[in-house]
C-alpha cells in the first residue's frame, strides 16, 4: 500500500538560495514518485537524506522530533523549513497508523513517551518504559510493539544502536507490516537492511535521487571489500 505517492517542491528554483538549498540534492530535487511499499534513501553524511526524510515526515503530520501523529512535544527547534516548500500527493486510501522514528532524537521521544504513559496501560504499546532499556532495546521495542499496520512509517537511520540480530528482527517486522498494508520510507546506511527483498533503493546525488540496485550500492561494495580484505585495509589505515 502506497499512501504517499509523490513529493513535489513548489518553490521556484531561482528562490532556492538559503539552507537547506545549499545542499545540491535538495536544491535540484523538484519531484519524486514512490512506486514501492518500501523505499530506501542512501547517501553520504551531509548529502541531505535526513533533511528530506524530516521534511516529508513533517508535511505528513508528524512531530519534527519523531513519534506518532498524536505525539505533540518540542525540546529544540532544529528542523529545516523544507517542509513548507514541498507538497505531498497522497493515494485515495489514508493510513490508519503512522510513526516517524529517527535515531537522532530518539532520547527525546523516549522521555516524552515515558512521561505521558507512566502508570498507564498505554505503556504496553512500547514494551515497557523506554528509558529502562538500552537505546537499541527501546528503539526496537517501539517498532515491535507500537507499530500495528495499515500505516505510514518513516525511519531515519533505524539501524543506529541495533545489534546484528536486532536488525534481522527489524527486517522481519518490516515484512510483517508491509503485508499488512503499510508503506515505509527509510534513510539508512545499513548494508544488511538494504538487502530487504523487493525494495527500491535511491541514492542521493547532486541532481536529486537516482534509482540503484543493492549490489551497486556503496554499502554493499565497501562492506564486501572490507570483509574480504580486512587485514590489508586495517593495516593500511593504521600504519
Amino acid at each position: 500500500m502506497i499512501y504517499i505517492k509523490k513529493i513535489t517542491n513548489e518553490k521556484q528554483i531561482s528562490e532556492r538560495l538559503e539552507y537547506p538549498y545549499n545542499i545540491p540534492a535538495i536544491r535540484n530535487l523538484n519531484e519524486f514518485e514512490f512506486n514501492n511499499n518500501v523505499t530506501f534513501i542512501i547517501g553520504e553524511n551531509g548529502t541531505g537524506k535526513s533533511t528530506l526524510i524530516e521534511a516529508i515526515a513533517i508535511r505528513a503530520g508528524f512531530n519534527p522530533e519523531g513519534g506518532s501523529l498524536f505525539l505533540n512535544y518540542q525540546t529544540q527547534n532544529t528542523h529545516s523549513t523544507l517542509y513548507r516548500d514541498i507538497k505531498l500527493t497522497r493515494g485515495t486510501i489514508r493510513n490508519k497508523d503512522g510513526y516517524f522514528l529517527r535515531a537522532e532524537s530518539f532520547y527525546n521521544i523516549a522521555t516524552e513517551i515515558d512521561r505521558i504513559t507512566d502508570g498507564f496501560k498505554l505503556l504496553k504499546n512500547y514494551g515497557g518504559a523506554l528509558h529502562k532499556r538500552s537505546h537499541g532495546e527501546g528503539f526496537l521495542g517501539v517498532v515491535l510493539n507500537r507499530l500495528s499496520g495499515n500505516g505510514l512509517y518513516i525511519f531515519d537511520e533505524p539501524e543506529s544502536g541495533l545489534s546484528l540480530s536486532s536488525i534481522f528482527k527489524l527486517i522481519v517486522k518490516i515484512k510483517e507490516l508491509e503485508k499488512n498494508n503499510s508503506q515505509f520510507i527509510i534513510a539508512t546506511h545499513s548494508p544488511i537492511l538494504l538487502a530487504y527483498p523487493g525494495a527500491e533503493i535511491y541514492k542521493i546525488t547532486n541532481y536529486g535521487l537516482e534509482l540503484t540496485n543493492y549490489e551497486n550500492t556503496e554499502q554493499f561494495c565497501f562492506t564486501k571489500y572490507f570483509i574480504l580484505n580486512y587485514n590489508k585495509i586495517i593495516n593500511e589505515l593504521l600504519r
